[in-house]
């Protein structure tokens, strides 16, 4: 999503009475205001808010004064006004500023009496805590298209739309905070994960939701999108058996399972797990477990004593 989407989310300002708090990562957010200025001169004089008021320009231009500081905004320009900062909003005439802009409050939430989230630990919050961070940013993220998807579900809500607006109310106040954060608090250790594990889970995953379907080593290499060679190597190197053994042994589990079904014939459990004839099933199944599926239904899956 662009800032022009953000000009056609007009909508935005319906969300009052739809998205009133959130919760995220132990902060709570009290949602107060919400509006979306076109683009006609207009001004607010000095004044201050007992909450964060954000505005994003997507459009014109016009000056942001807070305190003692003035800045120029133009489109892309997101700015803040924590509470208690007086500051001041005029747009261009020649070039009238169009705007969305929310209101909240954020604190820790509370577990009882017991603060969940503390202000002193660095992290994303930081953006909104900081009382001398940046009050205008050019990180906008993906605050368009947060807008815009608000804008949308305020404009026509359906079923599940208060879960819908919740996510996206906890994304916008991150967001929103990430957009005035400094770097070093935004930093986390490396999130790394071996892809080859994630690959063999996805093969995995693969054989036990065809386990009736005929299967190839061709068919679950291009799950992964892997050659053939390439996809037997691997799963073997991180599961220490071949693909096409593994769905034997998969669909054999599966058949001593549905056997105590007594609903099912011998025949339909050989067919629910891949085999065509009662015969080569049967060969197989007393091959893994020592005993006929017949005897394994008359024992109730047990052994023999």
């Amino acid at each position: 999503m662009t800032l022009e989407s953000v000009a056609a989310a007009d909508r935005f300002v319906d969300l009052a009475g739809l998205l009133e708090s959130c919760e995220v990562d132990g902060f709570r957010a009290d949602f107060l205001s919400w509006g979306h200025y076109q683009p006609e001169y207009w001004r607010n004089y000095w004044h201050s808010h007992s909450f964060h008021e954000v505005c994003l320009a997507y459009s014109g231009a016009g000056r942001f004064n807070s305190g003692d500081t003035e800045y120029d905004v133009q489109p892309g320009a997101v700015f803040l006004a924590r509470p208690g900062d007086v500051h001041e909003i005029e747009s261009s005439r020649s070039e009238p500023l169009g705007i969305a802009f929310w209101g909240f409050t954020f604190r820790p939430a509370t577990s009882g009496n017991r603060p969940v989230a503390s202000t002193v630990d660095l992290g994303w919050w930081s953006g909104l805590t900081r009382p001398d961070g940046p009050v205008l940013s050019h990180r906008v993220g993906s605050l368009p298209a947060l807008i815009t998807a608000l804008a949308a579900e305020a404009a026509a809500p359906v079923s599940g739309y208060s879960t819908a607006l919740t996510a996206l109310g906890s994304t916008l106040v991150m967001e929103t905070a990430r957009a005035f954060a400094l770097g070093e608090d935004l930093a986390v250790e490396p999130v790394r994960r071996e892809r080859g594990p994630v690959v063999v889970e996805a093969m995995q995953r693969h054989l036990r939701d065809n386990l009736s379907r005929p299967i190839t080593v061709r068919d679950v290499a291009a799950v992964a999108h892997l050659s053939e060679r390439h996809a037997e190597r691997l799963f073997h190197q991180q599961t220490g058996a071949s693909i096409m053994s593994t769905l034997r042994r998969l669909r054999l589990e599966l058949a001593a399972q549905l056997l105590l079904d007594p609903s099912m014939t011998v025949t339909d459990v050989a067919r629910a797990c891949g085999y065509s004839d009662v015969r080569p099933f049967s060969t197989a199944f007393r091959r893994h477990y020592g005993r006929t599926p017949g005897d394994h239904r008359r024992t109730g899956g047990t052994e023999f004593v």
